[in-house]
């Protein structure tokens, strides 16, 4: 079986594995205490804390560690918040960021806060200068996130750190996909990780605050990590946590390399071997082990069942594969195509014959599905000039059918309207508002808008190519 999945949790890392077993006997006292177990577990402590630290490129007294990545994007976002009410109740992320900072920012907003979200390009990546002109004098903090978590695109948190600092406002930054690969780069205030997406346990995230931000600990006091991560630190995982971090950074560069000559393989392999097929994210600003790609006319879940009988572990942002039916938020922020979408994302130590393996299976796979569907066969799309007749729209009823089938029913008929007609796709799935402009984009035809219909939404297409 191949893991093609470290984005959601990669493997424990032999290190961690080593600390982890290694600490057990000597981290479970309290590390407050003065006597000689209470001791040895604050040398374990705060030996962890300068490991990490001297990783994150930080001070070791700025640096808590939380019960996971998730609340210490919480914590710090409240924090950071609190600590600047006076100046005022605005928050700024971006269109792309992971669920936790979106949804610290919807529980801001129904307490009374603003919520400024920035859109991105097409590559999933912000504008600097977009973001800078998102920033107001009651601005209490920013949001960015190192790079994405389903695209794997970098953003420009150096020159948007700048922007933050020039207007005052303390920049926090989700670095948990990232920090394997290296610190991050610019003037941060607050920084935020998860170790279990660099092979350390579970359970395990940090913050860091920079001396100087202004920051006001919520919930009960509690004296523990300097008030910002109540409870009894789990001091083994924290070690493994830790050593993990410190294991994979020494291996970072070659490893690095060796993994983006593999997604750069796939990147280039997949629309070459699958016919319709949208490789999204930006091709050289991303990380170096993680890409994703949509097919047309697929069904992500069964995809991701047919690939994992296969051998192959992936993910997907597909609202096929969604309890909500709704698409990833990244891809409809990006307006790409999400259905049928796949993400890759290679563990350390992934062997190129793995790939290789992928890229063979991957075309006969999609066929497959597609096959299952009753997708339309594939054709290169003509130009053609339009007569002088303009018809009534053919109308599709795609009521109550979710992710492709729409786009499948529209693909079918499209043919049967003259050229310069039009199709009109009745649909109530969400997924539909993105994937039909794609496939225009996609099959050369043109999308002409939307519509409220009587149930869901009319989407109207133009016939331009045979």
């Amino acid at each position: 079986m191949s893991y093609f999945d470290a984005a959601s949790s990669a493997p424990l890392h032999p290190v961690a594995r080593q600390a982890l077993q290694a600490s057990l006997d000597e981290g479970w006292a309290d590390p407050a205490r003065l006597y000689r177990e209470g001791r040895r577990a604050r040398l374990l402590l705060d030996a962890a804390r300068e490991a990490a630290a001297e990783s994150v490129g930080c001070r070791p007294d700025e640096l808590a560690f939380t019960s996971s990545g998730t609340r210490a994007v919480h914590t710090g976002i409240a924090g950071a918040l609190a600590g600047r009410h006076r100046v005022g109740r605005h928050l700024i992320v971006s269109a792309v960021e992971h669920s936790s900072v979106l949804h610290s920012a919807e529980a801001h907003r129904h307490e009374g806060g603003t919520v400024s979200e920035v859109p991105v390009l097409r590559t999933g990546a912000v504008s600097p200068g977009t973001y800078a002109d998102a920033l107001r004098p009651d601005t209490a903090l920013a949001c960015l996130q190192s790079a994405n978590h389903e695209v794997g695109t970098e953003q420009p948190v150096a020159a948007v750190a700048e922007a933050c600092r020039e207007a005052g406002v303390p920049l926090l930054v989700d670095a948990a996909q990232s920090l394997a690969w290296g610190q991050v780069e610019g003037g941060w205030s607050l920084l935020t990780g998860s170790a279990h997406k660099w092979g350390g346990p579970a359970g395990v995230g940090l913050l860091a605050v920079r001396k100087g931000v202004r920051y006001a600990p919520q919930g009960p006091a509690d004296e523990r990590e300097s008030g910002r991560s109540p409870g009894f630190e789990n001091i083994p995982a924290v070690v493994a946590a830790a050593a993990s971090l410190r294991a994979v950074r020494a291996e970072a560069v070659a490893e690095a390399a060796r993994l983006r000559e593999l997604t750069d393989r796939i990147r280039a392999r997949v629309p070459e071997l699958v016919p319709d097929v949208e490789v999204v994210g930006d091709p050289v600003a991303r990380l170096p082990h993680l890409l994703t790609f949509s097919c047309l006319y697929v069904d992500g879940e069964t995809l991701l069942h047919e690939l994992d009988r296969a051998g192959f572990s992936v993910s997907s942002g597909s609202s096929c594969t969604s309890s909500t039916l709704t698409p990833s938020h990244v891809l409809k922020a990006m307006g790409v195509l999400s259905e049928g979408n796949v993400r890759v994302s290679l563990p350390p130590g992934t062997p190129a014959q793995e790939v290789d393996r992928f890229l063979e299976v991957l075309p006969r796979t999609v066929a497959a599905v597609r096959e299952k569907l009753g997708a339309p066969a594939t054709a290169t799309a003509t130009p053609v000039r339009a007569g002088t007749d303009t018809p009534g729209p053919l109308v599709v009823d795609a009521l109550g059918r979710r992710c492709p089938v729409p786009v499948i029913e529209l693909a079918k008929v499209i043919t049967d309207v003259p050229l310069g007609g039009t199709v009109r796709v009745l649909s109530d799935d969400e997924a539909a508002r993105l994937d039909i402009p794609a496939w225009c984009e996609m099959r050369g035809q043109e999308y002409v808008g939307e519509e409220p219909a009587e149930r869901g939404t009319a989407y109207t297409v133009r016939r331009l190519t045979e």
